[in-house]
Order: structure tokens, then C-alpha cells, then sequence
């Protein structure tokens, strides 16, 4: 977990400009509270103490203003830039390294039973008020931009904009290993 807490305050030191230290992170940012806090109710979700970690989850929520459940699978260098009003479901599984903005929803569109929520690769961007709905797959290195309504799957490296969103897709391909859009959505990005 320090590890982690480690490599998270790394990251926003390299994607906030306004961050000054290390130390002034740790103690004023509220998305590394709120990475703890979910750290920590992740552990007791996954043993099935699911009141304590709604507690820690809405204990969290109310002092940082971002909602993260305790069931959501996110992995490292999560940076959530300003944190308020963040939402984050059950079944969404967020990458590495990814960047949100503030009022950014990772939401389900309804009742559904089962998977509900995006899933959301590796060094993705997500701008001020998204909405993110549903079970979809926003591939590697993509963009969404602010307010978008993002209702469909979108292919790695491609940036959303707009309501509903609309897919520009980049005029070089991605360098690296990139996974190919079909690939992901037959099976999850971890």
C-alpha cells in the first residue's frame, strides 16, 4: 500500500503544476486521501465486510467530495485533479496512470445486474464533467473530453467529444504495443 501511495503522489506531481511537494500532496490533495480510504475499503470489501467499507467509502466522500466504492478495481497512479464531485460505481475497472478531472461519473445507466460500469485502460484522460455510462471499454491512450456523454466503447488512442460523444480517431497510430479494439472488448483490460 505505501508502494502505491508512493507512486501516486509521484504521478501527480508530474501531472499537477500547481504542486509544489511531495509533502504538500500527501497532506493537501484529496485524491490521495480518497486512494487510501479506497485502498483500504477495497481490502475489506474483497473479505466480504461490505458495511465497514461503504463506511470508510462514505467517510471518505464526505471529506474529499469524491465517491469511489469500495468494489471498483483501480489500479496505480490514479490522479483525480481537484476530486470534487468524482464518481466511481461498483464494477468499474480502472488502468494505470489514468487522469480525471473534477465532476467526472464512471456510472451505470440503470438496474442492470452484473458488470455495469466502464472499464477505462491505461493512460487515459478524462475531462471536467464526463459521463462515462454503462458497460463499455474506453481503450488505451484515449482522450474524452469536458461534459462529454460517453454511451459506446472507444478504441485505444481515440479521443470523445461531445453529446452524445463522437470518436475522432488520431491521424498517426498509436506507438508501442497497443491492444487492438476488438481484442478489448472480448475481454477486460486486466
Amino acid at each position: 500500500m505505501f508502494k502505491n501511495i508512493r507512486y501516486d503522489i509521484k504521478r501527480v506531481m508530474e501531472q499537477d503544476p500547481a504542486a509544489n511537494s511531495k509533502l504538500e500532496v500527501f497532506f493537501l490533495y484529496p485524491c490521495i486521501h480518497a486512494m487510501i480510504a479506497y485502498r483500504i475499503a477495497h481490502v475489506l470489501y474483497k473479505k466480504r465486510i461490505f458495511f465497514l467499507a461503504r463506511l470508510i467509502s462514505q467517510l471518505s466522500r464526505f471529506f474529499t467530495g469524491i465517491e469511489i466504492h469500495p468494489g471498483a478495481k483501480i489500479g496505480k497512479g490514479l490522479v483525480i485533479d481537484h476530486g470534487m464531485g468524482v464518481v466511481i460505481g461498483e464494477t468499474a475497472e480502472v488502468g494505470d496512470n489514468v487522469l480525471l478531472y473534477h465532476g467526472v461519473t464512471l456510472g451505470g445507466t440503470g438496474k442492470d445486474k452484473g458488470k455495469r460500469h466502464p472499464t477505462v485502460g491505461n493512460n487515459v484522460i478524462i475531462g471536467t464533467g464526463a459521463k462515462v455510462l454503462g458497460n463499455i471499454v474506453i481503450g488505451d491512450n484515449a482522450k474524452i473530453g469536458a461534459n462529454a456523454v460517453v454511451l459506446k466503447s472507444i478504441q485505444a488512442g481515440a479521443t470523445a467529444v461531445g453529446i452524445p460523444a463522437k470518436v475522432i480517431l488520431p491521424k498517426e497510430p498509436p506507438k508501442g504495443d497497443v491492444i487492438k479494439f476488438e481484442d478489448i472488448t472480448k475481454k477486460s483490460c486486466f
